[in-house]
C-alpha cells in the first residue's frame, strides 16, 4: 500500500512539473511572449533588445521574437535556458501566489535564469530575499499553472496589479 501511495505521489508531482511550464504571460491574440523582446539578448547582450516578428519561434504555446537568427537558434536548442522564469510573470507575484504583469526594465539574469517583476519597487522587495522568494515562487508556480490555465493575457492582469499596488499604499489611478 505504501508503495502504491508513493507511486501516485510521484506521478502527481511529475505531472505538476510537466504542466508547470505551460502558463506563459503573453500579449494579445498573437500570443507574443515578453512583449516581443529577445530573451536570448538578456543573456548575450546584457540588455533588453526588441525581437523581430520575422525571426520567431514557438515554445509552450507562446511566440518568442529574436533580434538575430543566431539568437533564435540558441533559444530553439535550449528554450528552458532562455525563457523567463515563471512563464514571464512577475517573480515576486509568483512568490506570494499571484500573477502580475511585468515591466521589462526590471529584468535580471541571476544564476543563469531570467527573472522579471512588476516594477522597480517590487524588484527591490524581490531582491531583498532573492533566494527565499525564488524558493517560494518555485513552490507556488505549479499551483498557479493549474489554477490559471495555459496562457494569460497581460491586459487581464492589470486589475490584479492595481489591487496589489493598493495593498502597498500606492495610488491605483
Amino acid at each position: 500500500m505504501k508503495n502504491i501511495l508513493q507511486s501516485i505521489a510521484a506521478i502527481a508531482l511529475l505531472s505538476a512539473s510537466a504542466v508547470a511550464g505551460d502558463l506563459v504571460n503573453v500579449s494579445g491574440a498573437s500570443k507574443v511572449a515578453v512583449s516581443g523582446y529577445d530573451t536570448v539578448a538578456f543573456f548575450t547582450d546584457s540588455k533588453p533588445v526588441s525581437g523581430s516578428p520575422f525571426i520567431a519561434a514557438e515554445y509552450q504555446g507562446a511566440t518568442y521574437f529574436f533580434a538575430t537568427e543566431e539568437h533564435k537558434t540558441l533559444f530553439t536548442d535550449s528554450p528552458s535556458k532562455y525563457a523567463p522564469q515563471f512563464g514571464g510573470f512577475c517573480a515576486f507575484g509568483v512568490a506570494i501566489d499571484k500573477l502580475f504583469p511585468v515591466d521589462i526594465t526590471t529584468w535580471q539574469v541571476r544564476n543563469e535564469k531570467l527573472y522579471l517583476n512588476l516594477n522597480q519597487g517590487i524588484l527591490k522587495k524581490f531582491n531583498a530575499d532573492f533566494e527565499g522568494n525564488v524558493a517560494k515562487a518555485d513552490k507556488n508556480w505549479p499551483g498557479l499553472v493549474v489554477k490559471n490555465g495555459k496562457s494569460s493575457d497581460t491586459a487581464s492582469l492589470n486589475l490584479k496589479a492595481k489591487t496589489f499596488d493598493g495593498l502597498l499604499g500606492r495610488s491605483t489611478k
